[in-house]
């Protein structure tokens, strides 16, 4: 009865649009570059010190999905995304109240307590979705990830606005509080099909084997995922921190750097929608392959940009490729990871192949700090090898998947 109910209203629709509102609300986390400079001003703090929130904050998005996937396996993905709705509100609302006197206080409650919280509600609304949608798994899943890229479209002027009138604590509050109860309310209608769920209107069922994270840990694909979104992401990484402070560099006045962020969500987010459509029609791995060609043409063209009068142009079609790709890049990895191991363990079984991003995270900004872009092409060289290191696992990816991609499977 229950499960004929579900059918006829299309309540998989209903869980969709209500991951799409809480991803939408998460992914102004990732508006760092915009805070950066009003905060560092606010808090007399050096800009370079407050960039290092964004590894914080990457390093424990990632675990948060590892912790909120693990749990939400357990006990179901509403209460859960609850919570992960909360802590993210409240590590948001909390850094109103950093001060002066102590502003690595930011690293925690923006980039510890915000990142974790992040981490959780990303977990348990993609992988519900999939549960739901798994005969349009990359549809699915890019419609919801790219609501996580489009909010840096959607919020950055008004958290521009924000903290030209009304400051940087106000900013905090009415941006936290407003997103927890959000999250909390959309998070109430998240939750897994129910046993024996056929797709609306057809007999399609999932029967594909259902991976343990130890099954899991035990075959080739998944390091091979693994090592893939640890080089596939470093562009993204390198740049993430200092969009805004490049883009000044190269000759863009503030405004237009300010339009150079948004620009980079409407990139991201279009990645996340059309690679993983794309995913569905023309395959995994092409899709993947069209990640890395648009991530390794933006490094390029920084590469050998230089400081010409073309810079601020070339830098804004670099910014869209290595965003595009990144987008892609965040629904793919869900979906092959589904793809591969099953949906029933995807919350734990996704969290341990972000492992990747999560190492990947602060070990390049990190780097770009060492090797800055404005002085050296040192750290544009890296991440093009390792856009290549990613082909070569995502070729032989083909080949040991236990997804069929074409190639002869792997057996656990």
């Amino acid at each position: 009865m229950v499960e004929e109910k579900l059918e006829k209203s299309n309540y998989r629709y209903i869980v969709l649009i209500a991951g799409i509102a809480i991803q939408l609300c998460a992914g102004t986390l990732y508006m760092w570059s915009v805070y950066n400079k009003a905060v560092a001003t606010h808090l007399s703090w050096d800009p370079e010190l407050a960039k290092f929130t964004v590894p914080f904050m990457l390093a424990c998005f990632v675990l948060g999905i590892i912790i909120g996937g693990r749990i939400m396996d357990k006990i179901g993905p509403k209460k859960i995304c609850i919570i992960g709705s909360l802590i993210f509100g409240i590590g948001i609302f909390s850094s109103a109240f950093v001060t002066s006197n102590f502003p690595e206080l930011i690293y925690i409650s923006y980039g510890i307590i915000g990142g974790i919280g992040v981490g959780i509600v990303y977990t348990c609304t993609v992988s519900p979705i999939q549960k739901w949608f798994f005969d349009k798994k990359g549809f699915a899943t890019g419609l919801m990830v790219g609501a996580f890229g489009l909010s840096l479209v959607v919020f950055t002027l008004v958290a521009d606005y924000l903290l030209r009138t009304v400051g940087v604590p106000s900013t905090f509050m009415i941006i936290g509080g407003s997103f927890l109860v959000v999250c909390v309310l959309a998070s109430l209608l998240i939750s897994n099909p129910p046993a024996g769920y056929v797709i609306p209107k057809t007999s399609i069922a999932a029967t594909q084997k259902q991976f343990t994270p130890k099954e899991m840990v035990n075959t080739k694909a998944f390091y091979l995922l693994l090592f893939s979104i640890f080089f596939i992401t470093s562009a993204y990484f390198v740049l993430n921190p200092q969009f805004m402070s490049l883009a000044i560099d190269r000759g863009v006045s503030p405004s237009a750097a300010l339009a150079v962020v948004m620009f980079t969500g409407i990139c991201s987010a279009g990645g996340r929608i059309s690679i993983t459509w794309m995913s569905d029609r023309s395959g995994r791995i092409p899709a993947m392959i069209l990640v890395i060609t648009s991530t390794l043409t933006g490094v390029l063209i920084l590469m050998f940009s230089g400081n010409t009068a073309a810079a601020s142009i070339l830098y804004a079609v670099s910014l869209a490729c290595v965003a595009y790709g990144y987008g892609g890049v965040a629904g793919m990895y869900a979906v092959m990871t589904s793809d591969n191991f099953g949906t029933k363990n995807v919350g734990s079984n996704y969290g341990l192949v972000l492992i990747g991003l999560g190492v990947s995270a602060p070990l390049f900004v990190l780097l770009s700090y060492r090797f800055p872009a404005t002085e050296t092409n040192i750290i544009f060289y890296i991440c093009a090898l390792a856009c290549v290191a990613t082909l070569v696992c995502i070729i032989l990816l083909r080949k040991f998947a236990i997804a069929n991609y074409g190639k002869k499977k792997e057996s656990a």
